[in-house]
């Protein structure tokens, strides 16, 4: 795992029920002493060739977040989606690597989330909708049909995108609120 943070013990718990071996983690800032060392050291030390790496780095800077997931790709590691066993994926949805989509979560048929982006439980992408890369859409947020999530947005816990409504990347809604436009 890429992030050794309160959000890499989530993402440890959500690869394990997707029936992964989590190794350790990987931790940059040498804050956490259990991590198994730096990204070039883990790039050393377990190869591309031999694991993949999950991103477990949190919201709380997605611009350095984003800039990690390029870090570990141009590296050559693998990062598959992860799909929790009680989320709902339509076959005809789409999802980009990296992606983690949590317990209860809902992709609905010919909708995308884009690589790195973060589906917290019960969060709702409805019919024909699009979430960008590295996105957090939050505990029981809906997204109705149609809407379009720009790259490295944060949607808040329980709030509402209703149909049509186009989101600027790098936009922030608050939890609980209500957004209706811009309309495609």
């Amino acid at each position: 795992m890429y992030g050794a943070g309160d959000f890499a013990r989530t993402v440890e718990i959500l690869a394990r029920d997707c029936g992964h071996e989590v190794l350790g983690c990987i931790d940059d800032t040498a804050q956490n002493p259990h991590a198994l060392g730096t990204f070039s050291a883990v790039c050393e030390s377990h190869p591309p060739a031999d694991c993949g790496v999950v991103m477990a780095i949190g919201y709380r800077d997605l611009g350095s977040r984003w800039k990690a997931w390029l870090r570990l790709r141009a590296a050559g590691y693998a990062s598959p989606a992860l799909i929790h066993p009680r989320a709902y994926v339509a076959a005809q949805a789409v999802l980009a690597d990296g992606c983690q989509v949590m317990a209860g979560a809902v992709v609905d048929v010919r909708s995308s989330v884009g690589e790195a982006s973060v589906l917290w439980p019960c969060a709702n992408v409805n019919h024909d909708s699009r979430v960008g890369a590295n996105c957090f859409v939050s505990p029981s947020a809906t997204l109705c049909g149609f809407v379009q999530i720009g790259d490295g947005s944060f949607i808040g816990a329980g709030a509402v995108v209703v149909d049509h409504c186009v989101v600027p990347p790098h936009s922030f809604i608050k939890a609980a609120s209500l957004t209706r436009g811009p309309r495609q």
